[in-house]
Protein backbone atom coordinates (compact mmCIF):
# COMPACT_ATOMS: atom_id res chain seq x y z
CA UNK A 1 0.00 0.00 0.00
CA UNK A 2 1.21 3.49 -0.74
CA UNK A 3 -0.04 6.68 0.93
CA UNK A 4 0.43 10.43 1.13
CA UNK A 5 -1.50 13.03 3.10
CA UNK A 6 -1.65 16.75 3.88
CA UNK A 7 -5.17 18.04 3.23
CA UNK A 8 -5.54 15.30 0.64
CA UNK A 9 -5.35 11.54 1.07
CA UNK A 10 -4.18 9.33 -1.77
CA UNK A 11 -3.84 5.58 -1.20
CA UNK A 12 -3.50 2.54 -3.38
CA UNK A 13 -3.91 -1.12 -2.57
CA UNK A 14 -3.83 -4.21 -4.78
CA UNK A 15 -6.90 -6.37 -4.20
CA UNK A 16 -6.66 -10.00 -5.38
CA UNK A 17 -9.84 -9.96 -7.50
CA UNK A 18 -10.86 -8.56 -10.90
CA UNK A 19 -12.14 -4.96 -11.18
CA UNK A 20 -15.81 -5.86 -11.67
CA UNK A 21 -15.79 -7.93 -8.47
CA UNK A 22 -14.02 -5.23 -6.45
CA UNK A 23 -16.33 -2.55 -7.88
CA UNK A 24 -19.36 -4.57 -6.72
CA UNK A 25 -17.84 -4.97 -3.25
CA UNK A 26 -17.47 -1.16 -3.14
CA UNK A 27 -21.01 -0.41 -4.29
CA UNK A 28 -23.40 -3.15 -3.11
CA UNK A 29 -24.80 -2.55 0.39
CA UNK A 30 -24.45 -6.16 1.56
CA UNK A 31 -20.79 -6.17 0.50
CA UNK A 32 -20.04 -2.70 1.91
CA UNK A 33 -21.14 -3.93 5.33
CA UNK A 34 -18.32 -6.52 5.26
CA UNK A 35 -15.41 -4.06 4.99
CA UNK A 36 -16.36 -0.38 5.21
CA UNK A 37 -15.77 0.30 8.90
CA UNK A 38 -12.47 0.44 10.74
CA UNK A 39 -11.51 -2.32 13.21
CA UNK A 40 -13.62 -2.16 16.35
CA UNK A 41 -16.59 -0.77 14.43
CA UNK A 42 -19.34 -2.39 12.40
CA UNK A 43 -21.55 -1.23 9.56
CA UNK A 44 -25.10 -1.01 10.89
CA UNK A 45 -26.63 0.45 7.73
CA UNK A 46 -25.60 0.86 4.10
CA UNK A 47 -27.66 2.49 1.35
CA UNK A 48 -26.59 3.06 -2.24
CA UNK A 49 -28.33 4.69 -5.21
CA UNK A 50 -25.59 3.94 -7.73
CA UNK A 51 -26.05 6.62 -10.40
CA UNK A 52 -24.83 10.16 -10.94
CA UNK A 53 -26.89 12.27 -8.52
CA UNK A 54 -27.73 9.22 -6.39
CA UNK A 55 -27.14 9.28 -2.65
CA UNK A 56 -25.15 6.87 -0.52
CA UNK A 57 -24.99 6.43 3.25
CA UNK A 58 -22.98 4.21 5.59
CA UNK A 59 -23.96 4.09 9.25
CA UNK A 60 -21.26 2.68 11.51
CA UNK A 61 -21.26 1.88 15.20
CA UNK A 62 -18.03 1.81 17.20
CA UNK A 63 -17.22 -0.59 20.05
CA UNK A 64 -18.77 1.86 22.55
CA UNK A 65 -22.05 1.92 20.62
CA UNK A 66 -21.47 5.43 19.27
CA UNK A 67 -22.94 5.99 15.80
CA UNK A 68 -20.91 7.55 12.98
CA UNK A 69 -22.69 8.15 9.68
CA UNK A 70 -20.92 9.00 6.43
CA UNK A 71 -22.98 10.17 3.46
CA UNK A 72 -22.72 11.77 0.06
CA UNK A 73 -23.81 11.92 -3.54
CA UNK A 74 -22.35 10.15 -6.56
CA UNK A 75 -21.02 12.62 -9.14
CA UNK A 76 -19.76 10.04 -11.65
CA UNK A 77 -20.27 6.29 -11.94
CA UNK A 78 -18.17 4.51 -14.56
CA UNK A 79 -18.54 0.82 -13.65
CA UNK A 80 -16.21 -1.00 -13.09
CA UNK A 81 -13.52 1.63 -13.59
CA UNK A 82 -14.16 4.73 -11.50
CA UNK A 83 -16.39 6.36 -8.91
CA UNK A 84 -16.50 10.04 -7.96
CA UNK A 85 -18.60 11.10 -4.98
CA UNK A 86 -18.93 13.58 -2.16
CA UNK A 87 -18.26 12.63 1.45
CA UNK A 88 -19.17 14.10 4.82
CA UNK A 89 -20.15 12.94 8.29
CA UNK A 90 -23.42 13.66 10.04
CA UNK A 91 -23.48 15.78 13.19
CA UNK A 92 -20.46 16.70 15.25
CA UNK A 93 -18.12 14.57 13.10
CA UNK A 94 -18.68 16.76 10.01
CA UNK A 95 -15.57 18.20 8.38
CA UNK A 96 -17.58 19.74 5.55
CA UNK A 97 -18.15 18.21 2.15
CA UNK A 98 -15.06 16.53 0.71
CA UNK A 99 -14.55 14.62 -2.52
CA UNK A 100 -13.61 11.00 -3.14
CA UNK A 101 -12.40 9.46 -6.39
CA UNK A 102 -11.88 5.71 -6.53
CA UNK A 103 -10.19 4.06 -9.50
CA UNK A 104 -10.30 0.30 -10.10
CA UNK A 105 -7.31 -0.55 -12.30
CA UNK A 106 -6.78 -4.05 -13.71
CA UNK A 107 -3.34 -5.34 -12.74
CA UNK A 108 -2.18 -8.91 -13.41
CA UNK A 109 -5.50 -10.58 -12.56
CA UNK A 110 -6.01 -8.30 -9.57
CA UNK A 111 -7.24 -4.74 -9.09
CA UNK A 112 -5.24 -1.75 -7.95
CA UNK A 113 -7.70 0.41 -6.03
CA UNK A 114 -6.60 4.05 -5.92
CA UNK A 115 -8.50 6.24 -3.46
CA UNK A 116 -8.09 10.01 -3.57
CA UNK A 117 -9.98 11.86 -0.82
CA UNK A 118 -9.55 15.63 -0.92
CA UNK A 119 -10.91 18.94 0.24
CA UNK A 120 -10.22 18.57 3.96
CA UNK A 121 -10.11 21.81 5.94
CA UNK A 122 -6.97 20.74 7.84
CA UNK A 123 -4.21 18.13 7.80
CA UNK A 124 -5.55 16.62 11.04
CA UNK A 125 -8.87 15.74 9.38
CA UNK A 126 -7.06 14.27 6.39
CA UNK A 127 -4.85 12.15 8.65
CA UNK A 128 -7.84 10.69 10.50
CA UNK A 129 -9.42 9.72 7.20
CA UNK A 130 -6.13 8.33 5.89
CA UNK A 131 -6.01 5.96 8.86
CA UNK A 132 -9.63 4.94 8.27
CA UNK A 133 -9.06 4.29 4.57
CA UNK A 134 -5.94 2.22 5.26
CA UNK A 135 -7.88 0.00 7.66
CA UNK A 136 -10.85 -0.35 5.33
CA UNK A 137 -8.69 -1.21 2.31
CA UNK A 138 -7.00 -3.93 4.35
CA UNK A 139 -10.42 -5.34 5.25
CA UNK A 140 -11.53 -5.14 1.60
CA UNK A 141 -8.43 -7.04 0.47
CA UNK A 142 -9.08 -9.63 3.18
CA UNK A 143 -12.43 -10.50 1.59
CA UNK A 144 -10.56 -11.93 -1.40
CA UNK A 145 -7.50 -13.51 0.16
CA UNK A 146 -7.33 -17.27 0.71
Amino acid sequence: MTADADTRVRLSKVIPAPPDTVFRAWTEPEEISRWSAPPGAMVAESRVALAAGGAWKIGMEDEDGVAHTAFGVYRKVDAPNRLVYTWDWEGEHSVGETGVTVEFLAEDGSTRVVVTHEGFPAAEAAEGHRQGWIACLELLAGLFED
